[in-house]
């Protein structure tokens, strides 16, 4: 196939009528786009225009054009929410960002997983991948553009209100490099077996997989819920560059250029009719909604540098008997909600303090796996209900258990009775840990906001929202 595109070239090349003057142009592109250097030998065949590139991460170059004629990205949407989008570009060519996965661990993850089902597997340990940075690269920031999306269930644009820390912490602690090239890492790794796999361009992974460069070709992944989808558009910078920028356009978008673009960089041709490998007919499902709005980037990547063990959430538990019934069934079920994506995630200090007229239990355990989600779904489990209600008391031992970044949810029912008011708690100065009550039945909705607007928390009232959704949102964020 490899000769009969490079006769066509041959052949475009010699019907042209003269031949052009030589142009130079200089071009910012991704540094994926570094394996075109064969197609853009041809380019300047066949139409005396040279291609001077110059290789930064998507995302860091979308900062500034200045001083290129030409840009080359993955996609062009990060210089669309700042406002920067050339007036004039063209889609060359295709590739979804998805992941490769080594064979033996590709069951981990099921037939056809969502991002979901990725965090699911990454929050407790069970698989380990690497990313691109997503400060300077639009792979890695796909990656986080999926989850998050898949978190929100609106099958809209992320909203920044959508972005949560906590449903980004489950992927997050599955991460075991992100660097500008994860590729090359993950082939740097490949005798180490901790890693499971890597999120990048589909055609990155199908040229590794060629390249032999690993003992096993990955297998790739389709997140089911949908995919983010690069379309490197050949933007014109300079517009008195016009001319040669058409130039090249349409020998690139040529059907013999679109034929060896697709086999020499595993890219897929963009008119859907083009002949291309088998390999790059894999049905790639939906393509996600890209965020509009800036905020919502800079809120992903807030999370994403946060992401990380020594963080720390305190749960202050009303095990009095005015809990028993409905209301302590509605405390586990809340718990038991924290799967998924959304669960307790490896690296993080869980602490479960129980208290009635007195803290009656307390555990701490730092989450490796399945086993300590176990452990913590025991201790609420418990039937041990007493009487009275020491709800600042209880507090104030929890506050004093925090270490490093951590937060505080309380949950109970009833009015304070025994040990120190809530005039005597808030005394001592609150603030450096955020305390987010959950409040039941006719708990003190004044005392319990006034120490959450101390701390920098909220009140959250279980009568009028979701328990389940409330304790999600809330617990370990800030």
């Amino acid at each position: 196939m490899r000769v009969v595109a490079a006769v066509l070239l041959l052949v475009l090349t010699a019907c042209t009528s003269s031949s052009p003057p030589p142009v130079r142009l200089r071009v910012l592109a991704s540094p994926e786009l570094v394996d075109l250097a064969p197609v853009l030998a041809e380019l300047r065949r066949a139409t005396g225009v040279e291609l001077a590139v110059e290789h930064r991460g998507t995302v860091e170059a979308s900062r500034s054009l200045a001083g290129f004629d030409l840009a080359w990205l993955s996609s062009n949407r990060f210089l669309r929410l700042r406002g920067a989008e050339p007036a004039l570009s063209a889609s060359i060519m295709t590739s979804p960002v998805v992941l490769g996965v080594r064979p033996g661990r590709r069951a981990v993850l099921g037939e056809r997983p969502t991002w979901a089902d990725v965090a699911d597997r990454a929050a407790v340990g069970e698989f380990r991948y690497g990313m691109a940075d997503p400060r300077v690269s639009g792979g890695g920031m796909a990656a986080l553009i999926g989850v998050a999306t898949a978190a929100a269930g609106t099958g809209a644009a992320l909203r920044p209100e959508d972005v949560s820390c906590d449903r980004l912490q489950g992927f997050l602690a599955g991460r075991a490099f992100d660097v500008p090239d994860p590729v090359a890492e993950l082939v740097r790794r490949s005798s180490d077996d901790t890693v499971d796999g890597v999120v990048a361009h589909e055609s990155e992974l199908l040229a590794l997989n060629a390249s032999g460069r690993l003992p096993e070709p990955l297998e790739l992944v389709y997140p089911r819920d949908g995919i983010v989808l690069s379309d490197y558009p050949l933007m014109l910078v300079d517009p008195a560059r016009r001319t040669a920028y058409d130039r090249v356009v349409d020998w690139l978008r040529s059907p013999p250029a679109q034929r060896m673009i697709a086999e020499r960089t595993w890219r897929r041709p963009v008119d859907p009719a083009a002949p291309r490998d088998r390999r790059l007919t894999a049905d790639i499902g939906t393509a996600l909604y890209f965020p509009d709005r800036q905020e919502v980037l800079d809120r992903l990547l807030v999370f994403h540098d946060r992401a990380g063990e020594g963080r720390q959430v305190v749960f202050v538990l009303d095990y009095s008997t005015s809990m028993r019934g409905e209301r302590i069934t509605a405390l586990r079920e809340a718990f038991a909600s924290l799967t998924g994506f959304d669960r307790f995630y490896v690296g993080e200090t869980v602490t479960i303090v129980r208290f009635a007229g007195t803290v009656l239990e307390e555990r701490s355990v730092t989450v490796r796996g399945r086993a300590d989600l176990d452990a913590l779904l025991a201790v609420v489990a418990s039937d041990d209900l007493r009487d009275n209600t020491a709800i600042w008391g209880a507090l104030d031992h929890a506050l004093r258990l925090a270490r490093g970044e951590t937060a505080v949810v309380l949950m109970t029912d009833g009015e304070n009775n025994a040990g120190p008011s809530v005039d005597e708690f808030l005394r001592v100065g609150r603030g450096e840990v955020p305390v987010y009550p959950i409040r039941f039945g006719e708990a003190d909705r004044a005392e319990l906001d006034r120490v959450a607007q101390a701390s920098g928390g909220r009140l959250v009232d279980a009568g009028t929202t979701s328990l389940p959704q409330a304790v999600r949102e809330i617990r370990g964020c800030r």
